[in-house]
């Protein structure tokens, strides 16, 4: 069985991992979706496509997980046409995983099975709360795998959070 795990990704964390890690044992093949994957340089987006695969990548090979594929969703911004757009995008797959809600019911609404995932700490395993931390240089390297770390000091990913936030501030 294979399975769409669709996610933003921003970065990539620790709660991330955790589910990747529990989805590799049940099912022959994971499909990482990278949502929005077009976005980049936003407060809610820093990251770019490139950046959150190789985040991905490096981070599940780093555990041993192999049983998976990356692939890029851009967002479309059209809601009843997006779950068709997914399918031309994204190999064959038996079910998606998501806890966003919307996902969740454009999803159930085209007929497809929809499962959750546990919710690993959420209130420190989140992008927003972590994105929050590197904006006021409060410690966050403890809430990514190793590999985002790294990836995020060798791109200057701090100081980008931190310009990008400044400068939509001032708007």
């Amino acid at each position: 069985m294979k399975t769409l795990y669709i996610g933003r990704f921003q970065p990539f964390h620790n709660g991330h991992l955790l589910v990747v890690q529990s989805l590799s044992t049940k099912y022959d093949e994971i499909i990482v979706g990278i949502g929005s994957s077009q976005d980049r340089d936003t407060s809610e987006n820093p990251f770019s496509e490139e950046e959150r695969v190789q985040m991905i990548t490096r981070s599940l090979d780093a555990v041993g997980i192999h049983n998976y594929r990356v692939v890029a969703i851009p967002d479309i911004h059209n809601p009843p046409q997006w779950v068709s757009h997914v399918r031309a995008i994204v190999p064959d797959f038996d079910v998606v995983i998501t806890n966003n809600p919307f996902t969740r019911s454009l999803f159930i609404d085209k007929g497809y099975p929809v499962e959750g995932t546990p919710y690993f700490r959420r209130s420190m395993f989140s992008g927003k709360e972590i994105r929050r931390r590197m904006l006021h240089d409060q410690p966050w390297g403890d809430l990514v795998p190793v590999a985002v770390c790294r990836i995020i000091e060798d791109i200057g990913g701090v100081q980008r959070v931190k310009k990008i936030t400044r400068s939509t501030m001032k708007k």
